[in-house]
């Protein structure tokens, strides 16, 4: 046990010096921490510190590196990549067993070395940033998450304002906790924090009292600044631990640890004490219900039966696996890279863990049934199957027909496709299993195939669901695609399919076979993200020139529209107001002719004019009117006044409208009796009157 321990900690101290080599990371103390939040994976580390997509690694031999590379064309950080991967061969070889040979094109692509299994040391200056590295930060504070996502050269006060105005927050009473380094100030840059790609982080307000409906969340919040002290024994090496972790840890974070001291990867851990609401391995300590401050648990291998010695003598040859056994041979993807260490302590043969045992073996169900009308149905069967066998850490297969996950990919907004991965699985071939294990569920393959990529799934195992897939592959990317697939015997299965769609039609950029390296997969994989995204750079700026040339006519329509609008309401006002004058102009011709109608018949109507000689009095009266002008007439004394206004009506004046009145004293006769008398209304001999209009 000790050797193991002393082999153990020196294949640590040569990933963490091969590490600051190459990351030109002088803190050991930082080095060893984004080494544990990477469970040691060397390639892993490197790839969180140099992110592949955002920097090229230039060395002295890049040329050398380049001629000798199989995967040269596709980028630098691929030779870092695989010296990576080669250094943690190295590593593994100079301290525990001979591994399995690699395989001849990873040997032949690292770079000579002098006196070291890894690249020499490359300072931060030769790291060219094309461009700004995101950083995705998921904050919750309360009944509340917030998604920010910001550049590595911002601060943590710049997080704090975005949520100041997401949460309403004062930033002067917000804590932002949840960082791997502690506590940090507001002017930190985050860059300097070496964070990985995701984050969570959460909100503490001590100085804001929660609402009644949110006080038991906040109690859950303010419990993650408590740290909880584990008591561990771990029961083969009689040994105990005491470990003191933050509430905010998860307990999958807590296994992977104890997975370091132990040396016992997570999925063969089995666990005593812990709590019924524990449920979840993403769960916080805060929120896994263990008792506070201090936990007791234990932890050992998962034993499976192994085959007695005495019956491994007697018979000759790989033993069959136990029924009971089928379950613990999965190889379940995980980062500490010691897939086949366990097989010969279960008693289990290279030919039974490839799929190749005995026919006394455990019998799999198939990834999907025989001749299913429904591809959606089949898929969902497929999914669950895959979960079943290789655990839940794998891409998000798309449910439904190979069309409709092309039209999700291809024919969507050109800032929002992506590429397709048509996964082809044959469950006689003896790659599927490693290929499934230790490629599709790798975590690294897994997000980027969920950020980057459509993934459809298809099983060729019954010759019914091949020619069903031959004959869609054949309508949607020609005969040759399925030509292809034909061509490829069983042991070269399973396949994946890089689809990169075009404007005329799809394009199968890479046919990626099952014996390939987890290293290999992601160059490839990202070689095609290359070509993909040059592609669509170039439809964005297609689709933005068209969309903007849209947007200019669909804007000079408008104002066409607004302007014949326009013209049509003035026209139509201006008939209006035709047709409004033409009915004044009728009406006043129809009032004139009725006045003067009315006035010819009242002049008719007048009794004759007197003569001066006629024996009865005469009253002679002068009238003017508004324009100046006098009205003379002789009325007979006797007459009434009625004909006096009837005679004034007659020269176009009416009473309803005009006002007759006496110039001395003033007096309004209109307002006297019409029936009365020239002489009773003292209008004789002679009388000077005017008019006046009424108001």
């Amino acid at each position: 046990m000790m050797a193991s321990d002393s082999g153990s900690n020196m294949d640590r101290e040569m990933i963490l010096a091969d590490f600051q080599a190459c990351t030109g990371i002088d803190n050991i103390a930082e080095a060893i921490t984004l080494l544990e939040l990477n469970n040691w994976d060397l390639v892993a580390a490197i790839n969180g510190v140099i992110p592949q997509e955002n920097g090229i690694l230039q060395s002295n031999y890049s040329s050398e590196g380049s001629q000798t590379s199989p995967y040269g064309p596709h980028s630098q950080a691929a030779t870092v990549a695989a010296a990576a991967a080669e250094a943690a061969s190295a590593t593994a070889g100079a301290g525990a067993a001979p591994a399995a040979p690699a395989s001849s094109s990873s040997s032949s692509s690292s770079p000579p070395t002098a006196g070291s299994a890894f690249c020499p040391v490359l300072p931060s200056r030769h790291i060219v940033e094309r461009q700004p590295r995101m950083l995705h930060f998921r904050v919750d504070y309360r009944q509340r998450t917030v998604e920010v996502v910001l550049e590595d050269a911002s601060s943590v006060g710049e997080i704090k304002q975005i949520l100041e105005t997401e949460l309403q927050v004062p930033m002067a009473k917000m804590q932002l906790k949840g960082w791997k380094s502690g506590d940090v100030s507001d002017s930190t840059v985050l860059r300097s924090l070496h964070l990985p790609k995701n984050n969570s982080l959460y909100v503490l307000t001590p100085d804001i009292t929660p609402s009644a409906s949110t006080s038991q969340n906040s109690m859950l919040q303010e419990s993650l600044n408590q740290s909880f002290l584990l008591v561990i024994s771990h029961r083969e090496a009689q040994r105990d631990y005491s470990l003191n972790f933050p509430a905010s840890k998860t307990i999958q974070e807590v296994k992977r640890n104890i997975s370091d001291l132990t040396n016992i990867p997570v999925r063969h851990q089995q666990w005593d004490g812990w709590p019924a609401s524990a449920t979840n391995d993403s769960m916080t300590l805060a929120a896994s219900g263990i008792s506070y401050p201090c936990h007791h648990l234990s932890v050992c291998r998962r034993s499976s039966p192994a085959v007695p010695t005495e019956q491994a003598e007697e018979v000759p040859g790989p033993s069959p696996v136990p029924l009971s056994t089928c379950s613990d041979i999965h190889m379940v993807s995980d980062s500490e890279g010691d897939d086949f260490e366990d097989a010969p302590e279960f008693g289990v043969d290279e030919s039974d863990i490839f799929g190749m045992g005995s026919s006394t073996g455990c019998r799999k169900s198939p990834m999907m049934p025989d001749n299913s009308e429904n591809e959606g149905d089949a898929l969902l069967h497929f999914t669950a199957e895959f979960s079943t066998r290789y655990g839940d850490c794998h891409p998000v297969f798309f449910i439904g027909s190979l069309e409709a996950s092309s039209q999700e990919a291809f024919y969507g907004k050109a800032r929002d496709r992506k590429l397709l991965a048509i996964y082809l699985h044959h469950d006689e071939s003896v790659l599927s299993n490693v290929f499934c294990s230790q490629m599709m569920c790798a975590e690294s393959i897994v997000s980027y195939l969920s950020q980057n990529f459509i993934t459809w799934a298809w099983d060729v195992t019954k010759e019914s669901n091949k020619a069903r897939l031959l004959t869609v592959c054949t309508r949607h990317f020609g005969s040759v695609v399925a030509q292809t697939i034909r061509t490829y015997k069983t042991d070269q299965f399973p396949l994946l399919l890089i689809v990169m769609g075009k404007r005329t039609s799809n394009e199968v950029l890479h046919v990626i076979q099952g014996n390939t390296t987890v290293d290999e997969l992601m160059m490839r994989l990202m070689g095609a993200m290359e070509i993909f995204t040059a592609q669509q750079q170039e439809d964005i700026k297609d689709e933005d020139e068209r969309e903007a040339r849209e947007t200019v006519k669909r804007e000079q329509d408008e104002a066409y529209r607004l302007s014949l609008e326009a013209d049509r309401k003035k026209r139509e006002a201006q008939e209006r107001e035709e047709a409004e004058q033409v009915r004044l102009q009728q009406i006043r011709k129809e009032q004139e002719e009725e006045r003067e109608a009315i006035r010819l018949s009242l002049e008719q109507a007048l009794p004759p004019e007197p003569t001066e000689e006629s024996g009865e009095p005469v009253s002679k009266l002068r009238i003017r009117t508004p324009s100046g002008e006098f009205l003379v007439r002789r009325f007979l004394g006797s007459c009434k006044l009625q004909v006096l206004f009837d005679f004034v009506a007659s020269k176009g004046y009416p009473s309803d409208e005009f006002k007759v009145l006496t110039t001395f004293p003033r007096r309004n006769i209109t307002q006297l009796d019409p029936a009365s008398t020239l002489l009773e209304a003292k209008l004789f001999p002679q009388e000077t009157l005017f008019l006046e209009a009424r108001e």
